[in-house]
């Protein structure tokens, strides 16, 4: 049987320029490329889900315009149940405005549009989406309300919970202890620790205060240094699949609805870590969002071809 995953998030249509570097204030800079890609951490996770095999379910919000049409065809194309995305009318759908640079790094505005209406009620409405799964997957694109919510039901019916608070912002600890895996990059990890991440050392640190608050499991991701695990009693580090990389742009999403596959299949949360690595390294290999995430095959042609190099 495949996992099942229910992920409550945004789904955001990305605007993406490519560009030689980041424009200064009141310049007007020539670009290389435009394109419009679906995006959103919540759809992009849903589809990086998806995409390694899981059966998953959606729990969101889109405007009634050509972007939430758009984003609907796309998850549904995807094999992803959509029965709890809801149309808004008279709200436009979240959108990304993406810039980015040669060397791929990007900068991202968003304007969340139907995404701040993700409503309670409509948690509450699909509360036997969230008991059917065996994992709950959460970002915080949507009201912090709305996400305390359904984690609530989550915990209350014993499906594991990932939560990825970005952006980030301040939770309660009530929250992060019905967390089982919080997983955070170095930004993230300061806000709600309150020790600066800027190397292993203080990585650690704040990861050990987030177990102090609650959390079952944190992963850190570094970016291009790995990513660090943190339990009660053990950590270990995980190296950073090297590659050329195009755009990093949803590399993060990508680790976690990798991630979320690998612990419903019945994983480690090392072995689990490792194939979110192989598969988010795959992602930053080419442009955009939902366009860049790749298919289970290739994760396993990739590694293959990792080890036999």
């Amino acid at each position: 049987m495949k996992p099942r995953i229910t992920v409550v998030g945004s789904v955001n249509m990305d605007l993406v320029f490519r560009t030689p570097r980041m424009p200064a204030v009141g310049e007007t800079l020539l670009g290389h490329e435009f394109r419009q890609i679906p995006g959103g951490k919540g759809a992009n996770q849903a589809v990086a889900a998806a995409r390694q095999g899981a059966d998953v379910s959606f729990i969101g919000a889109v405007g009634d315009d050509g972007f939430g049409d758009f984003s609907q065809q796309c998850l549904a194309k995807e094999g992803i149940n959509i029965q709890h995305l809801a149309r808004v009318a008279g709200v436009a759908t979240g959108v990304a405005g993406i810039l980015v640079e040669d060397n791929g790094s990007n900068s991202i505005v968003l304007a969340a549009g139907a995404n701040a209406t993700l409503s309670v009620d409509q948690i509450e409405a699909a509360t036997s989406v969230i008991g059917a799964a065996q994992l709950l997957l959460c970002q915080l694109e949507t009201p912090v309300d709305t996400v305390t919510r359904a984690i609530a039901i989550a915990h209350a019916q014993g499906v594991k919970v990932v939560l990825n608070p970005a952006p980030a912002q301040q939770l309660d600890s009530a929250l992060l202890k019905q967390v089982d895996y919080l997983i955070v990059n170095e930004t993230e990890a300061s806000q709600l620790s309150g020790i600066s991440v800027s190397n292993q050392a203080s990585a650690q640190q704040a990861s050990e205060r987030l177990l102090e608050l609650g959390v079952g499991t944190v992963l850190l991701t570094m970016g291009g240094d790995g990513a660090l695990i943190t339990q009660a009693g053990s950590s270990e580090f995980i190296p950073a699949i090297k590659v050329d990389v195009v755009d990093t742009t949803a590399a993060g999403d990508t680790f976690v609805g990798a991630f979320a596959v690998g612990i419903a299949n019945g994983l480690s949360v090392s072995d689990a870590s490792r194939e979110a690595q192989y598969t988010a390294a795959l992602t930053v290999t080419k442009l955009g969002a939902q366009t860049s995430i790749p298919h289970r095959h290739e994760v396993l042609d990739f590694v293959k071809a990792r080890k036999v190099a």
